[in-house]
């Protein structure tokens, strides 16, 4: 009897009490007696719950949610069954991989009760039942896989004993059963190999990438080096370039001794020429043969 059904009997109890003190005995007796009598025989039920009844040790039915009512001294509640999803922590502890590898694995099981009489009058302990058989599973799995598939596809491990538990717990009355790896912890040493052996890999990758990037540079540089000797000018312009980069931010003037510089003094005395003008002081440049200065004879 819940607190609901003792204040809902006390008060029906106090009624009658009441009117057979004050008033006529005759109604306050039966009003008692009705008291009594939905202490005895009412109960309430969570929305969750659903209660096993038996009468005379046989199965009744599933009463609930809510209120409902006992035959007294006939029927008993035998247990109150809680029907929403529920959680059970699994681990396994120093177990062999498929490939002799020792380790421990710690996951979670969510189930929940999906048929009431099954697993209130067919198990004894339906919640420690589920946590074994999931142990068990769990071992079995482990001591199916090797190392590699369990931490790179836990999702494939999880899907597997999933399907064997629900095997295993056919017709026990237990339904949605969801698994979810949580931790592996592998031997200190394992780790450390298999850390450096991650490392390595990296470094090869890294490695690989680099010498890949070489030959790319390799070959765009043998491309130019084709375009430059078919073309002197490009190759003087790209020289010119990349001493203005070097130099840019460091105020610096670099004289460079090439073809260059005499090509563009002759370029620049015919203009001067053309224009009647003189060449600049220090400068010596000698006319093309055939060039005559504008205002003068040629020679007889």
């Amino acid at each position: 009897m819940n607190s609901a059904v003792t204040i809902i009997a006390s008060l029906v109890i106090a009624a009658g009490a009441a009117l057979t003190y004050f008033a006529a005995p005759i109604i306050g007796v039966p009003i008692i007696v009705i008291g009594i009598f939905l202490a005895l025989t009412l109960r309430t039920a969570a929305e969750w719950e659903r209660a096993v009844v038996l009468r005379l040790g046989r199965f009744a039915g599933v009463r609930g949610p809510g209120l409902y009512l006992l035959i007294p001294a006939f029927e008993v509640v035998y247990v109150v069954v809680d029907t929403r999803r529920q959680s059970t922590r699994i681990s396994a502890e120093d177990t062999l991989t498929a490939d002799a590898v020792s380790v421990a694995m710690d996951s979670i099981m969510f189930w929940r009760v999906s048929d009431v009489k099954r697993a209130a009058t067919e198990l004894a302990d339906y919640r420690n039942m589920i946590a074994q058989i999931a142990q068990t599973s769990l071992r079995e799995v482990i001591s199916s896989t090797t190392l590699n598939d369990i931490l790179a596809n836990r999702e494939a491990m999880d899907e597997k004993l999933q399907a064997l538990i629900a095997r295993k717990s056919m017709g026990w009355g237990i339904g949605e059963i969801s698994i979810e790896i949580r931790d592996v912890k592998i031997p200190p040493e394992l780790n450390d190999a298999m850390s450096r052996n991650a490392q390595a890999e990296k470094e090869k990758q890294a490695r690989v990438t680099l010498a890949s990037a070489e030959v790319a540079i390799a070959e765009q540089i043998a491309d130019a080096s084709h375009i430059y000797a078919n073309n002197p000018v490009a190759l003087q312009i790209r020289q010119m370039g990349l001493i203005y980069d070097m130099n840019k931010d460091r105020g610096v003037t670099i004289l460079v001794p090439t073809g260059m510089a005499n090509a563009l003094g002759a370029s620049i005395a015919l203009n001067v020429s053309d224009q009647g003008g003189h060449p600049l002081p220090g400068t010596a440049f000698s006319p093309p043969q055939g060039f005559t200065p504008q205002g003068s004879v040629p020679p007889a």
